[in-house]
């Protein structure tokens, strides 16, 4: 029973406790994670002990407290953040640390809404940018954003109180990224305000070249930075700017635009002068002979500058002799050439020039050669011609016919490259040379068809040259060079005796000129064609008198032409000889 009783006593004594300890720690109005103000009441050389009116006092290390001990007395506030109300030692501990950084996070966002400066200093260099310390809370400065030009060292600027702005943050990873740069294009655009306040379009001014790239040149105009593109440096077509300009180098510009939204300025130098194409027909005349300088060679042509203003020597009117001319085989850039004015287009301000006008044109000069003999040298031989140059640059080009006069002597094969020979030209025809090596050495077989015994239908005696199943063929000159195919139909009147095996090489034929054109030399004989002739002829002559008589027309051939009848064969071995 005594165990009992004490036993609800001490139950009832723990539960009067708890209820005036509640009650106690209703007063207390601080909590877990709060930044309160705390009463120095103690400076001990380890500690800083600190009343938050709770229910036990706080302490510090003098060592979380650095260079700010210096300003704390004993009655003075100081900022400390609630970290743990009791902890496993039943103790309170608190973070001034913690504190100022909370502080100066709030600062930051306030900073980053309204876009105040702040005041942080660069402790180290880390992967992507720098370490930023703002009153003891670390943030992050890209590199690109700690200037406005790259820069090779930042050493002066380590450990140094600079201004920044804050570009970003991250509430929930507690990050917060500074940018200096942003400082400093604001305070160059203020400054590039006042400076435009002094400037106008159309004022000449002097620059200095800042840099220069593949499109232009940033040139300086007292803290002003202008643009200068390659189209405005000169009338004449620039290939690269750094041809022209050297970096700090001082011209005079104009300024031709000045942007006032942006604080954009363009300038220009050809602007200062005036332009060269406006009395382009009186200053150049078409036909006129210039030097230039090579610009640029593209494939269709090459651009030439000649004084301030350009013009295009097109691929056409490089050579005269090379059909497909490769420009940059014949012109490099910076080569001083002479050029010939062909047309000015002044309203497009389009100058044509030619290159190869400058030289005297061998197609001119060859056309009074046509029918003369040259000699040329062989440059290439095909399965069907020969190419030669002549001693002017121009090629032509003798066909595998045009080497001999026999059908027979067309053999290329004894040419070679580099040879000398002598050549007749034939033909000019669309800047094309034809050339002839057989009508260079002697004289054309078919001048016999000139005359009058061997004109158009006349009959003429001819030599067997071959026997073919087709046909045959003969010779009509002694010398064996004019060989001509008669077709087996043409071999006698009667079918029956059209036959090409009854003749062996030496026979001699009677045939007609059936067709006759010398110019491209084309010859037909019919033997059918001259038999037919002789009996018209005959029956002309002989055929009224000897119907009346009863003769027969064999009777007439034979008296007329002086034969007496014999049998087949004597007939076929006569005509054999």
């Amino acid at each position: 029973m005594a165990v009992e009783t004490v036993s609800k006593e001490l139950s009832s004594a723990q539960k009067e406790f708890q209820s005036l300890l509640n009650d106690n720690l209703k007063n207390f109005s601080i909590k877990e994670g709060q930044t309160v103000q705390a009463l120095v009441t103690e400076i001990t050389p380890k500690f800083v002990i600190l009343d938050l009116k709770y229910k036990q006092e706080a302490m510090i290390s003098i060592d979380e407290l650095g260079k700010e001990l210096e300003k704390i007395k004993v009655g003075s506030t100081i900022p400390v953040y609630v970290e743990r109300l009791e902890s496993f030692k039943n103790e309170l501990v608190v973070s001034y640390t913690k504190a100022k950084s909370m502080e100066t996070w709030n600062k930051m966002l306030e900073a980053f809404k309204s876009g105040k400066e702040v005041i942080a200093t660069l402790t180290s260099k880390i992967k992507g940018g720098y370490v930023a310390n703002c009153e003891g809370l670390h943030c992050f400065v890209p590199a690109s954003q700690l200037d406005i030009k790259p820069l090779h060292s930042v050493s002066h600027l380590m450990g140094q109180p600079l201004k920044f702005i804050a570009v970003r943050v991250d509430t929930l990873r507690g990050n917060i990224s500074l940018s200096r740069r942003a400082l400093l294009e604001k305070s160059k655009d203020e400054d590039t305000k006042k400076a435009l306040k002094n400037l106008k379009e159309g004022d000449i001014v002097e620059g200095r070249v800042q840099a220069i790239v593949d499109w232009g040149a940033f040139i300086d105009l007292n803290s002003v930075i202008s643009l200068l593109h390659v189209s405005d440096l000169s009338w004449g077509r620039i290939t690269k700017p750094s041809d022209l300009l050297t970096l700090n180098q001082t011209l005079k510009v104009m300024i031709t635009k000045i942007d006032k939204i942006s604080n954009r300025v363009s300038v220009s130098v050809k602007a200062l002068t005036s332009s060269p194409y406006e009395d382009l027909d009186k200053t150049y005349k078409v036909g006129s002979i210039h030097k230039g300088i090579v610009q640029k060679n593209m494939d269709y042509g090459t651009f030439i500058r000649i004084g301030e203003i350009e013009g295009l020597l097109h691929s056409s009117q490089i050579s005269w002799t090379d059909r497909n001319p490769v420009p940059s085989k014949y012109f490099s850039p910076s080569q001083e050439v002479s050029v010939k004015i062909v047309s000015i287009e002044k309203n497009t301000k389009r100058v044509s020039l030619s290159y190869k006008e400058t030289f005297p044109n061998p197609w001119k000069e060859i056309e009074g050669k046509v029918g003369t003999v040259v000699e040329v040298i062989i440059n290439n031989i095909t399965d069907k011609a020969i190419f030669a140059n002549l001693d002017n640059g121009l090629t032509g080009m003798i066909p595998a016919r045009e080497i001999h006069w026999s059908e027979e002597g067309q053999d290329l094969k004894k040419f070679k490259k580099n040879d000398k020979i002598s050549v007749k030209i034939i033909e000019l025809k669309n800047e094309k040379l034809r050339l002839s090596i057989r009508q260079a050495g002697s004289k054309d077989p078919f001048d016999i068809f000139k005359e009058k015994k061997w004109a158009l239908n006349s009959i003429i005696t001819t030599q067997v040259y071959e026997v073919l199943k087709t046909g045959v063929k003969v010779s009509i000159d002694p010398e064996k060079k004019i060989i001509v195919m008669i077709k087996k139909n043409q071999l006698a009147k009667e079918s029956a005796d059209a036959r090409s095996e009854i003749y062996t090489k030496g026979n001699r034929i009677d045939a007609m000129i059936t067709e006759l054109n010398l110019a491209s030399r084309v010859v037909s004989l019919s033997v059918k064609a001259s038999e037919i002739y002789q009996e018209k002829s005959l029956i002309a002559k002989f055929g009224a008198g000897a119907a009346r008589s009863g003769a027969t027309l064999a009777g007439i051939f034979q008296k007329a032409l002086g034969k007496t009848p014999k049998m087949k064969k004597e007939r076929k071995n006569k005509k054999e000889d």
